[in-house]
């Protein structure tokens, strides 16, 4: 038998290591940088403990492709430091990964503020599609576009040092990591949970947020019991950037009061332990806004956090057919699906239901082969079928299930040698017209 290792979190610390630790927690594409300009107040009062989302900022490649699989390994970093309960400040993927841990792990969160958040970012569509244009193109056509979703006009004009520190943090991510964040994004949805969080949050979003603006902000504040909304003018997404006082001003208030009310209710002290933290050697370097760059600190790797087993029940149709709608959409994309069950009327819904069911359902969820694999077989069975319209849907498919164009096409060249050469013909022709469409870079 061999031991599994949760892989930890590159963090480091700052502020004096017997004050309450605070999390400071960044957004998909960046680093810990981006709250350089709020460390220097929080740290009067708390140790604040930053960390970079894997492969971002030098930080190891081991991609995490859920949410909660980046709390696990938060909280695996966190264990390791004899840090047991926090406060926690998460900024979009960062502020995902808070809300998880408020809902999975409410005894170790004391207090919690999401920014630029949301409890669903946008459509799965939308992350899948990113997903596909960096395994096609690479991060270079994200990295020129993140200025225009990170900052407003007037700031990336004033500040073009910032705006070029933002570009090199997006080239300077791992592919595959960055991916798996989008996939991680793309699966989130806690709509329906929100009730259940119940420590004091403080819901900070830029007025100009044009990705999880203020309309995202009041559904998480509407849905949270104990929260309350900041909204920051004149600034867009990565507003602790963009607006580092107004920022810095609200989160000392809000956990200010948190800590407060901690000690007043008698709930345990917000301490790290007396351990000290080893230094260790000089990780890759990244950019950042400060004339100095910091120095991340060796994370030391910890044994995994197990969780309790669920009792199994029968499976029903039901939970078929809602497996097999939830696959369907993850591979084909909601606007495929949706207008698939639109179209479905009394004669053909039983057939639609039939497909959720047993090939989405039931096929599609075999651990016996991976989505990759499943595509490249659906490919090849498509071509010999002559089933130009599906191969289309097949091919977007493909995509986003992780094959990239080159992989494509050795599978349709394949598909030449044991399904004929005409048939491969008409397959290329459908084949480069959808990756063509796929695959362009964003304007």
């Amino acid at each position: 038998m061999s031991e599994t290792k949760t892989p930890t979190l590159q963090y480091r610390f700052d502020g004096p290591e017997d004050a309450p630790v605070l999390i400071l927690a960044p957004s998909l594409g960046t680093t810990w940088h981006m709250f350089d300009r709020q460390v220097p107040e929080l740290v009067k009062q708390w140790r604040v403990l930053r960390f970079d989302l894997p492969g971002h900022g030098g930080a190891p490649a081991h991609p995490a492709g859920s949410v909660a699989e980046l709390s696990t390994r938060l909280l695996a970093t966190l264990d390791s430091l004899g840090v047991h309960r926090f406060g926690y400040a998460g900024c979009a993927l960062g502020g995902a990964v808070g809300v998880e841990l408020a809902l999975r792990h409410p005894e170790r969160l004391a207090s919690l503020a999401l920014v630029a958040a949301s409890p669903r970012f946008g459509t799965p569509d939308e992350f899948r599609q990113r997903g596909v244009t960096v395994r096609t193109n690479g991060l270079d056509p994200i990295a020129r576009s993140a200025p225009d979703r990170w900052f407003t006009g007037g700031f990336a004009a004033a500040q073009p040092a910032i705006t070029e520190w933002a570009v090199q943090m997006v080239r300077t991510t791992d592919p595959g990591c960055y991916i798996a964040s989008c996939e991680a994004l793309a699966a989130f949805d806690v709509r329906p949970e929100l009730g259940r969080i119940g420590v004091p949050t403080l819901v900070l979003v830029g007025s100009e947020d044009q990705v999880t603006g203020p309309a995202e902000a009041r559904t998480l504040v509407a849905g949270i019991r104990d929260a309350r909304l900041a909204v920051v003018p004149g600034a867009s997404h990565l507003v602790p950037v963009e607006q580092p006082a107004a920022v810095t001003d609200l989160l000392v208030r809000h956990f200010s009061t948190a800590w407060q009310q901690t000690l007043d209710t008698g709930r345990p002290a917000l301490r790290a332990a007396a351990a000290p933290v080893t230094p260790a050697p000089v990780a890759t370097p990244t950019p950042a806004p400060a004339p100095a760059s910091l120095t991340p600190p060796r994370t030391v790797p910890v044994a995994e956090i197990g969780s309790a087993a669920e009792p199994q029940r029968p499976v029903t149709p039901s939970d078929r057919y809602e497996t097999g709608l939830k696959i369907r959409r993850e591979v084909l994309g909601d606007a495929h699906v949706e207008g698939v069950l639109a179209r479905a009327d009394a004669f053909s819904g039983d057939f639609e239901e039939l497909v959720t069911r047993y090939a989405w359902g039931e096929v599609w969820d075999r651990p016996g082969l991976d989505r990759k694999s499943r595509s490249c077989v659906t490919l090849t069975a498509l071509v010999a079928g002559g089933h130009l319209e599906d191969l289309a849907v097949h091919t977007r498919a493909a995509l986003r299930n992780g094959l990239t164009p080159q992989e494509i096409k050795e599978v349709l060249l394949q598909a030449a040698v044991y399904c004929g050469v005409p048939a491969a013909n008409s397959a290329f022709r459908v084949a480069r017209q959808v990756i063509r469409e796929e695959t362009m870079p964003a304007e």
